[in-house]
């Protein structure tokens, strides 16, 4: 079983202080079309996450495959362009390494994005929901991140999911949505392995669930960074509207297409986060 430990880790993040001094307060997960914000960064350090060994390396469109460390809004962060999924054919311990590198290197607080399916009959695509829980079927599967011996120097062995997504970062992004007028949904985001879109039953199932979005990525990003005590903020972006009758068809094309509708929204969202930090 592929379960990095905190000596690979460690050696990861050394590797990453010997291209930049600069440490992230901040580190931003960039999904799927949604990665425009890191050319925002100032200062901009860019590493290619192929260069760094043990770091798991996207291999799907729109997802470029870097870290680009520097300042937005006058928070040191790293932004995270292009991650990695579960159905590329990594292991969910392995996926847990970019977010634990980044805590080890001072990150406190995770800002996660992703493009996902709507659920909820009232969204609409190009929609922000604001994630403010999750259901996470492959980790209730077996296939949770914190799977084999726990790191203690990360946090315990049973970690509290129960406000996975900060509280207080919920409303200060709302203020801030309401500020620049930009609609902001809440909701539940389930995740699934992927990578085929879901069938008219099972998205029935999953609305019956609870879910108001789906999607194929975050919720094992956010067990980890809760795990080392990290605060989680959570954004979807609604790239396409499920029919429950299945009428409705989708496809990654579709998805980036909505993601270049939907990024100026979410970088206003999370540039006004960043100044009332």
């Amino acid at each position: 079983m592929d379960i990095p430990d905190l000596a690979e880790i460690d050696a990861i993040a050394a590797a990453v202080r010997d291209r930049t001094e600069l440490k992230p307060r901040i580190a931003l997960v960039l999904g799927s079309g949604l990665g425009a914000l890191a050319d925002a960064v100032e200062s901009a350090v860019t590493i290619s996450s192929a260069e760094l060994p043990g770091w798991p390396v996207s291999s799907v469109e729109g997802h470029a495959g870097r870290l680009v460390f520097g300042t937005l809004e006058g928070q040191n962060v790293c932004t995270i362009q292009g991650r990695v999924h579960f159905y590329e054919g990594h292991s969910m311990q392995r996926l847990a390494v970019p977010v634990r590198v980044l805590n080890r290197l001072g990150a406190e607080l995770l800002i996660v994005t992703n493009a996902a399916g709507g659920l909820n009959p009232e969204f609409s695509v190009a929609d922000l929901m604001m994630i403010v829980d999750h259901i996470f079927f492959p980790g209730m599967a077996g296939h949770s991140p914190l799977r084999g011996p726990n790191l203690d120097q990360f946090g315990p062995r049973f970690p509290d999911m129960s406000r996975a997504y900060d509280p207080e970062l919920i409303q200060l992004a709302l203020a801030v949505a309401a500020e620049h007028q930009i609609p902001l949904r809440q909701g539940v985001y389930m995740c699934l392995s992927g990578p085929s879109f879901e069938t008219p039953a099972e998205q029935r199932l999953m609305k019956l669930l609870g879910a108001d979005a789906v999607g194929m990525s975050t919720a094992h990003e956010v067990v980890v960074a809760r795990h080392a005590g990290m605060r989680v903020l959570g954004i979807s972006g609604i790239t396409n509207v499920w029919s429950l009758d299945g009428s409705s068809k989708a496809s990654h094309a579709e998805v980036l297409q909505s993601g270049a509708v939907i990024g100026p929204k979410l970088e206003a969202i999370i540039r006004g986060v960043l100044r009332k930090l």
